[in-house]
């Protein structure tokens, strides 16, 4: 069960049938298209309020939802089954913790999304095979109190020092939402350097193609993140109101800048560990913390590291990433 706009990415994996879920029909659409179907096991991998009144709809004899810390939003009324405890784990790890919870114990990372041929080509035509590239995806997702996009004219600065230091080629990546197109219009502005700017120009599809192409990512907490985990391209992660050890890249977190400690003092006066696993800081200058030269550092590390080892970390098998 998925979301239209995920669908886009996730909807031809081989294998798996894909039922998308129209937030705005609502879950009379969602009753109708699966009629009189019945699934032996639903597992409700997503604690908000909306995903657990959509799986009302859903006909299952299990229900296996989160254990009690992990729960929230009435996570509970809508399962009938938990996942063990695992205090203070990524979110990835959560969903290994479902595949235990069925018996499967068998570890491994594998993210085989297929790239169509006009993705992979248009990628092709943005990244020569011969050129470093640094892709820069500068906004998460826009909700109230959100907070976790970096000041424009910082990443304007890792953007013309990554093209003076390294050579590199610079893109721009991002959504169509108004506040994407004034990132990308004025990182453009003022990084005094080409740049290509693809804000709202790129599927989700030719997205992970460029990712799976690019040399690594600058990003703060946001999709594209695990876009390019799944791609096997590093990540320069600017966390600072979220915790990147539960939702930062699960590959190659070495590369990330993590301020989430200082936001965690300026906003509560304690540590992390004294505070709920996955707090969020809704702090306006949080980002702030994270310096310029802190990221151009970690770019500069990066491209020291040979190319096998930039995104390495997980004590899990691997087998295959986005082609």
């Amino acid at each position: 069960m998925i979301g239209q706009t995920e669908a886009g990415l996730l909807g031809d994996l081989d294998g798996v049938e894909c039922i998308t879920f129209d937030k705005k029909a609502g879950r009379r659409a969602l009753r109708q298209t699966l009629g009189q179907r019945h699934f032996d096991q639903l597992l409700l991998m997503q604690v908000a309020l909306r995903a657990g009144l959509a799986s009302r709809v859903i006909r299952a004899s299990s229900r296996l939802g989160f254990d009690w810390a992990r729960s929230r939003d009435l996570h509970s009324l809508f399962i009938n089954q938990r996942i063990g405890r695992h205090p203070r784990a990524h979110v990835l790890e959560g969903f290994f913790d479902f595949l235990a919870a069925l018996g499967i114990h068998q570890r491994e990372l594998r993210w085989d999304i297929p790239i169509p041929p006009a993705a992979d080509a248009r990628a092709r035509s943005l990244i020569p095979d011969d050129q470093p590239t640094l892709v820069i995806s500068p906004c998460s997702s826009q909700r109230m109190n959100n907070f976790r996009n970096w000041p424009v004219e910082r990443y304007a600065t890792v953007a013309a020092e990554a093209v003076r230091r390294h050579g590199m080629r610079v893109i721009l990546s991002g959504g169509p939402s108004d506040e994407e197109r004034r990132y990308g219009e004025a990182i453009t502005r003022q990084a005094g350097v080409p740049i290509t700017n693809c804000i709202a120009q790129t599927s989700l599809k030719e997205l992970l193609a460029l990712l799976a192409r690019a040399t690594a990512l600058v990003s703060p907490d946001s999709g594209p993140v695990h876009m390019a985990v799944a791609a096997g391209t590093p990540v320069i992660g600017l966390y600072a109101t979220s915790n990147p050890d539960r939702t930062g890249p699960y590959l190659g977190r070495e590369w990330t800048v993590n301020r989430y400690p200082e936001a965690v003092r300026a906003a509560f006066g304690r540590e992390v560990d004294a505070i709920r696993w996955g707090q969020r800081v809704r702090q306006p200058d949080a980002m702030a913390l994270i310096e310029t030269d802190a990221v151009l550092e970690r770019l500069d590390a990066l491209l020291r590291t040979p190319e096998d080892a930039r995104c390495t970390g997980a004590d899990v098998p691997q087998k295959g990433h986005a082609p």
